[in-house]
């Protein structure tokens, strides 16, 4: 997107925000929230949805639900050598943990391919800082009105850019371009996902995101009207969950717990019930076999209505 593109962008922000002032904002959310797996329940006495797309991904999973056993068999096996990357005969929690997060993580490959294409210009597989910078900025910066506030923008993307370009060559590989598109990804960006959001909320330049901040990136006086009672309940998770050491501000560390949290691993847990539930010799690994037999537990096919196609089958007699 070219700086003259950006503007047009801004300006109908604008003209938008305009027309909803007699309305007050929904709540801001800066959390990374790892989300779950499916939207189905996990109850496996009912049916193993949430399973296949999990292991799947949603729309992977709806193909395979048309597909016939044999043939969603086959597909699983193949799927199987995959996961296997050291290619020893076994699955490890690992390895189907990684998995999981890989097709989870589906959209965030579509949107780095996508973009890849815009910015590589010359086609040798890297994405040069010159490149994704003329693409986004060109050479007219220094003439548009809001020179300031673009060579901010440019200074934070290179920023972001040296830091996801680990070998320091200004030439991103597909990985490297991925932590640049998506730093919430990868351990290494999380310290500068901390101070990029300092930046956007910390107004008085100390360094600390204080209450009053805190809740102005969420909500503007300019919206008016009687304060949302969400933005209340936000001012006492600040006092009783954000500011830890109750100091009245939120220092990075603290910063970091609020937006980076971490916890619950969904891959984590569901690679661990696949597993626990095909490891029939309990050696803590499955095998390709192992997978197969239990197969309609990590994909589906037209033989998962049982009832349905029996009766169906009865109806065609």
């Amino acid at each position: 997107m070219t700086w003259q593109k950006m503007l047009y962008s801004c300006c109908f922000l604008t003209v938008c925000l305009t027309c909803v002032l007699a309305k007050p904002p929904p709540e801001k959310d800066r959390v990374y929230h790892g989300q779950d797996l499916s939207d189905h329940p996990h109850d496996d006495k009912q049916d193993f949805q949430y399973d296949h797309e999990a292991f799947l991904g949603e729309e992977e999973a709806s193909r395979f639900d048309e597909l016939p056993p044999e043939e969603s068999k086959r597909r699983l096996g193949k799927i199987v050598d995959r996961i296997d990357r050291d290619g020893d005969g076994f699955v490890t929690q690992p390895e189907l943990m990684d998995w999981i997060k890989h097709t989870q993580n589906r959209h965030i490959h579509e949107d780095v391919n996508k973009k890849w294409k815009e910015y590589d210009k010359n086609n040798d597989g890297r994405i040069s800082w010159e490149e994704y910078k003329n693409a986004n900025y060109g050479d007219e910066i220094a003439d548009v009105e809001n020179k300031e506030m673009y060579e901010k923008m440019m200074e934070r993307d290179e920023r972001r850019f040296k830091t996801a370009n680990q070998d320091g060559d200004m030439f991103a590989t597909r990985e490297e371009f991925t932590a640049f598109l998506h730093p919430e990804e990868f351990d290494f960006m999380k310290d500068l996902v901390v101070t990029e959001t300092i930046e956007d909320i910390d107004k008085n330049g100390d360094g600390f995101v204080e209450v009053d901040e805190y809740l102005g990136d969420m909500y503007s006086p300019a919206f008016g009207g009687t304060e949302p009672e969400w933005l209340k309940n936000e001012r006492q998770q600040f006092l009783d969950f954000r500011d830890l050491n109750k100091d009245g501000k939120m220092d990075r560390d603290e910063i970091q717990h609020w937006i980076l949290p971490s916890g619950y691993d969904h891959a984590e847990v569901e690679s661990k019930h696949l597993l626990f539930e095909s490891d029939k010799d309990k050696d803590e690994k499955i095998t390709k076999q192992e997978i197969l037999d239990n197969w309609n537990m990590f994909v589906g096919s037209q033989a998962t209505n049982y009832g349905e196609d029996l009766k169906k089958n009865h109806d065609e007699l």
